[in-house]
C-alpha cells in the first residue's frame, strides 16, 4: 500500500508508474485534458486510489485516482475533493466511491 505525505509527491509517484494523463469530470464524463476525449464510466477502471485528509481545514480533503481505460489505451489520474466539496455526478461517482 502506498503512502503520501502531499498529494504533489503521490502524483509524482503514480507519474512513474505509467499514469500520464490529466482526467477531469465533466457532465457525467471522464475528460482525458490532453486529447479532449470523453470516456463514459463503462470505458474505464480505478487501479487504486490515495485519500488525503486535511487535518485542520477540509478544503485540504481530496483523492488522487490512478485510473487506466483499456479501450483508449490510456492510463491517467483523477483529483476529486470529497465530504462537503465533492461534486455529485451520478454515475460517475458511484463508479469512483470507494468502497
Amino acid at each position: 500500500m502506498d503512502s503520501f505525505d502531499t498529494l504533489t509527491v503521490a502524483i509524482n509517484a503514480w507519474r512513474k508508474q505509467g499514469y500520464l494523463e490529466d482526467f477531469e469530470l465533466r457532465e457525467n464524463k471522464l475528460i482525458c485534458l490532453g486529447n479532449k476525449l470523453s470516456i463514459s464510466h463503462n470505458e474505464f477502471k480505478v487501479d487504486k486510489y490515495y485519500r488525503f485528509e486535511g487535518e485542520t481545514d477540509p478544503s485540504d480533503e481530496s483523492i488522487l485516482y490512478a485510473i487506466s481505460s483499456s479501450v483508449y489505451g490510456l492510463k491517467g489520474l483523477l483529483v476529486s475533493a470529497y465530504g462537503i466539496y465533492a461534486d455529485t455526478i451520478g454515475d460517475m461517482l458511484e463508479k469512483l466511491k470507494i468502497r
